[in-house]
């Protein structure tokens, strides 16, 4: 079996290989680690042998870990962080004597987490030195790795798994023992802007490509699931074994589930005794695994729960890109919904619509964080974002909502974000907005409206092929947005960067007018206004009063072009460019103005317009 997956990691790195930027280089990493779990005291034993592949043209004398669990403790960064907040998340606090307390200021030494570091090699010799700093391990080096090296790392560590509170622990409050995310010391990221060595306060994350090969001993009655395939499926049984097969346990009150995972960036599991283990097939594409506890409050939404993910495994794979392994994971557990390579962790006790919709939105995080590796913790928007785009044209197709806009919701968020005061570039770091409030509506909403204008710039058909083509040339590597853009520019043929510069980097705001209508002679001039700071290429749709629709579009100048025609049922022609210095523009309809019903500035509502009541005139 194993032989097989180390097969499918070459032929998955192999597109890598062959489209990597010539000027791009990334690091790689091998795991393979044993822990020992005491379901009893919550603790486990761990062992990690770690080879690191140093693919940069730099000389490295230290390297960085995160030890995740190091913030589940009082005093801690992350709950320093939530006691600061004026807006923390609902999850990290608690109300206590008429006050908002951080749960983190509460935890008791045996609902603590920690990860505590007993030993660390380097290729076989002790390092020169290592301390533990909050939720970074910082390591000298006796020896620094050259470029191109390879370095082995071995470390025995032990851990204590916190209580539930934001993401990982145990206990969740649907009863799920182990949520077990973030759970194991990560070596940090290197790339070309260095070390990215944050301290962990409950946001996003960045992780190294690599294999994971994982051994967990634990009581034999629990089950367990997440990342990877499992390598010992008829010797654990609980449905993971071949149909017909005859399980053979060995005897003993423990098991060692021996997992691996092929070319990801993170290794995530979840265990309960009381987990059900299902499966579905999607045709042509991965099995698909389904945890959960069998309750009968439960167990309807979560069997109808199947059907309803191969239709979307089908549908997602052929619009933004084909999903690369043969597995997918759906835990009951963690806090809510949370993403994970081959996987994700989701609080289960939902209607099916919010099953649905939350088992879509994780798994598709794994086309725009598992397999689109960006740097979530610099630019959170582009998997938040991307994801929450996606999310809403997949549940339209499931749902049969027919939206013209299915990601509507998300320009009324980012146009409340951007009227409130509120608002930060996308180009803050995830730690540090200062208000969750502008985090999550500006990666999340914000972010979706970065990517679904896009529909209305280059049209969507256009739109739809860079899509796929952003997801094919940039999979299993880091793209940043400039990378994106790029893309797009290149599917296009349009220049792009003005849109990324405005929507990233600024908190400038969009607003166009039809400001007059008049007449000339047997036409008519619509006079139109830019109102707000950002320019955008304007779409005019003017609707006759015998019913026929006429759509005037208007091309920014700095695109050097104009999208091709989108919609066939109505007339389409291509003005001369709108300069971004000009705020006026005179559009010349040559018809009269008394037989003009209505003249509409993008009327199907693609563009974050923040004042459409001034989109529309008459004569």
């Amino acid at each position: 079996m194993k032989n097989n997956i180390i097969l499918q990691t070459i032929v998955l790195l192999l597109p890598a290989f062959l489209s990597a930027q010539p000027d791009r280089w990334q690091q790689w990493a091998e795991y393979s680690m044993e822990i020992d779990m005491d379901v009893e005291s919550h603790r486990f034993k761990g062992k990690q042998r770690l080879t690191l592949s140093n693919n940069s043209p730099d000389t490295l004398r230290q390297v960085f870990y995160h030890l995740y669990f190091n913030a589940f403790q009082p005093g801690s960064d992350m709950d320093l962080r939530v006691q600061a907040l004026p807006d923390p998340d609902d999850r990290l606090v608690v109300e206590k004597n008429g006050k908002t307390v951080s749960r983190i200021s509460l935890l008791k030494s045996d609902e603590i987490g920690y990860q505590e570091i007993d030993r660390l090699l380097h290729n076989g010799r002790p390092v020169k030195s290592f301390l533990v700093e909050g939720t970074i391990l910082e390591v000298e080096l006796t020896e620094p790795i050259l470029p191109g090296g390879k370095a082995v790392f071995e470390m025995d560590f032990r851990a204590q798994v916190p209580v539930q509170i934001r993401r990982s622990g145990r206990d969740n409050d649907e009863g799920i023992s182990y949520s077990m995310t973030q759970w194991y010391p990560k070596m940090c990221q290197y790339d070309e802007q260095g070390w990215h060595a944050h301290p962990y306060i409950g946001r996003e994350f960045y992780g190294i490509w690599g294999d994971f090969d994982v051994k967990i001993t634990i009581d034999k009655r629990f089950v367990l699931g997440g990342t990877g395939y499992l390598q010992n499926p008829d010797e654990i049984g609980h449905g993971y074994q071949a149909p017909g097969k005859t399980v053979s346990a060995p005897a003993g009150k423990r098991l060692t589930w021996h997992f691996f995972a092929p070319n990801v960036h993170d290794f995530a599991w979840a265990a309960d005794p009381d987990y059900v283990h299902e499966t579905a097939q999607v045709p042509d594409g991965p099995t698909l695994h389904f945890l959960y506890e069998k309750e009968a409050a439960l167990e309807a939404n979560w069997s109808k729960l199947k059907d309803y993910a191969v239709r979307a495994f089908q549908f997602m794979s052929k619009t933004f890109g084909k999903y690369p392994y043969d597995q997918f994971t759906v835990v009951q557990g963690g806090d809510g919904g949370m993403e994970y390579p081959m996987a994700t962790l989701i609080t289960g006790k939902r209607t099916l619509a919010s099953l649905v919709g939350v088992t879509v939105h994780e798994a598709l995080h794994n086309w725009y964080f598992g397999v689109l590796g960006s740097n979530e913790s610099l630019h959170p928007w582009m998997d938040e974002g991307f994801t929450n785009y996606a999310t809403a044209v997949t549940t339209n197709y499931l749902f049969a909502h027919n939206k013209a806009n299915p990601n509507d919701g998300s320009f009324r968020g980012y146009i409340q974000l951007a009227n409130s005061g509120s608002e930060q570039p996308l180009s803050t770091h995830a730690d540090h907005y200062n208000t969750s409030y502008a985090f999550w509506a500006g990666a999340y909403s914000k972010g979706t409206v970065f990517l679904a204008q896009l529909e209305y710039v280059l049209g969507k058909p256009t739109f739809d092929r860079a899509l796929l083509r952003y997801f094919d040339v940039w999979k299993f590597k880091h793209p940043n947005p400039n990378d994106f853009i790029r893309v797009f520019e290149k599917e296009s043929g349009l220049e792009l960067d003005w849109y990324r510069e405005y929507w990233v980097n600024t908190t400038f705001t969009l607003d166009y007018k039809v400001s007059a209508i008049e007449k000339k002679g047997g036409k008519t001039l619509v006079q139109l206004e830019r109102v707000g700071i950002v320019p955008m290429p304007v779409d005019v749709e003017v609707t006759y009063k015998d019913g026929r629709r006429e759509i005037y579009t208007i091309p920014l100048d700095l695109m050097r072009g104009a999208k091709p025609q989108e919609d066939l049922d109505a007339g389409f022609s291509v003005q001369p460019d709108w300069h971004w210095v000009q705020k006026n523009y005179t559009l010349t309809i040559p018809a009269r103005e008394k037989d003009i019903e209505k003249v509409v500035i993008d009327p199907r509502e693609r563009t974050a317009d923040t004042d459409r009541e001034n989109n529309t005139a008459k004569p």
